[in-house]
């Protein structure tokens, strides 16, 4: 059994923040009977690998005491990247005027997956402009949000 991911955050956050770093979320799969905790780590200056392998120490002896998480599991910690997940209401706010993909727990208007132009976040939910039409998405009925990275 796994801790919820809240449960984690406030169990990982201390650690991270002694690190001088942000804890931007916390990710728990299970792909193929195989556990996995991710967690993602963030700076202003950016995340280098050392950041990276000293939370996952710490984090490691931390789990090894606490026992947050029955049975085997791997643990990552990274940076989120250009892509990165979107996990509460300040990160949505932030990312006002991105593309960001959406892929949402139930079918809304028989779809789950959508792509467009974050216009806007408003009372927990987000405003989202795909081909010129706006939908209007619970954040709770959001399974998964990333950043579309765009170049040039």
């Amino acid at each position: 059994m796994v801790q919820s991911d809240a449960k984690l955050a406030a169990l990982v956050e201390p650690v991270v923040k002694a690190q001088d770093l942000q804890l931007w979320g916390i990710e728990c799969l299970t792909l193929d009977q195989r556990k996995t905790v991710r967690i993602y780590i963030d700076h202003n200056d950016g995340v280098k690998l050392s950041d990276c392998e000293e939370v996952s120490r710490q984090v490691s002896s931390l789990f090894d005491v606490e026992d947050p998480i029955s049975g085997e599991y791997v643990l990552e910690v990274s940076s989120p990247g250009m892509d990165r997940p979107l996990f509460i209401v300040e990160h949505y706010l932030k990312y006002v005027g991105h593309v960001i993909n959406v892929k949402l727990r139930r079918p809304f208007e028989g779809r789950r997956r959508f792509k467009g132009i974050l216009r806007a976040v408003e009372n927990d939910e987000v405003s989202l402009v795909v081909d010129q039409h706006e939908y209007f998405l619970p954040i709770e009925s959001i399974e998964k949000a990333n950043i579309v990275p765009q170049f040039g």
